[in-house]
């Protein structure tokens, strides 16, 4: 099936009043387990790379962008490819040649204005390409190399009055925001502020986005949508199905075939993808 845009995954959910998945993807058995889990799932899903993972490809994302487009094209699940947590401008201009629809750029960690004028460029970028952006405001945290973050301590989850002039001042298609949750979780113990959410959805007129979806419970995932997250981000959920496999697999065998161990890694992948999915409609 051809790649549709994020943009349209993400305006469908929203007003249907459910939420889409996003998983990242790493290796070409993420891409395939996604698209498996989608199908299964009877439903659309957002195939996001990372700029750690391009990094992980030697800092170059034409490879596994077009090893996952493929992927999606064969899918018979509607999927889209977003470039996902770019804080390069390089990788940002590369996202409209390697064919991503959409792109969520990170400026996060600059003070506030430098912030807004950082994605007011990135968001005029995107419109000129036909490029959806999203951008975070808050502090998620959690990842890779940041020091860690309390997702409960004052001052760390996004304002809705700042949220609404942000939004303003930057034109973005969505905002990430921190209500709770926080990136690489491997237990799914995050208390979402369900408040906070609503009074979000009901400042700012763009979908909600909700990073470190893997650490929250089911029914708080199923109650964030209700109150207003339209975008899932899954990441770390898929690692731990991914490296649980292959660990068990190795203890018990003497295999040197990767086959052997990818495939049962790549069908708890999927697995996990459908479980996920299911829980956003």
């Amino acid at each position: 099936m051809p790649l549709v845009s994020t943009g349209e995954l993400v305006t469908e959910a929203r007003g249907a009043g459910h939420g889409v998945a996003a998983f990242n993807v790493i290796t070409l058995e993420h891409a395939e387990a996604v698209a498996l889990g989608a199908e299964r799932a009877g439903a659309p899903a957002i195939l996001q790379i990372s700029q750690n993972a391009v990094k992980f490809h030697g800092g170059r994302p034409t490879a596994i962008a077009a090893a996952t487009a493929a992927v999606a094209r064969a899918s018979r699940a509607r999927l889209s490819l977003h470039l996902d947590h770019v804080t390069d401008p390089e990788l940002l201009r590369a996202a409209h040649p390697e064919g991503f629809s959409s792109v969520m750029f990170d400026a996060s960690k600059l003070p506030y204005g430098e912030n807004v004028k950082a994605t007011a460029d990135a968001v005029r970028w995107g419109r000129e390409r036909g490029i959806w952006i999203e951008a975070e405001l808050g502090e998620v945290g959690g990842k890779e190399g940041e020091v860690p973050l309390d997702a409960h301590a004052p001052g760390v989850r996004t304002d809705p009055a700042e949220a609404a002039a942000y939004v303003a001042e930057t034109g973005v298609d969505a905002l990430a925001v921190a209500v709770g949750s926080s990136h690489a979780m491997t237990e799914r113990t995050a208390a979402l502020d369900h408040e906070l959410i609503a009074s979000l959805a009901a400042a700012v007129p763009v979908p909600l986005v909700l990073h470190g979806s893997s650490g929250v419970p089911d029914a708080e995932i199923r109650r964030a949508i209700g109150s207003g997250m339209v975008k899932i981000n899954v990441g770390t959920a898929l690692n731990t199905a991914f490296t649980g496999e292959v660990r068990a697999y190795l203890n018990a065998h003497e295999s040197v075939d990767p086959r052997k161990y990818l495939a049962l890694a790549r069908e708890a992948m999927s697995k996990t993808t459908t479980r996920f999915q299911r829980l956003l409609v």
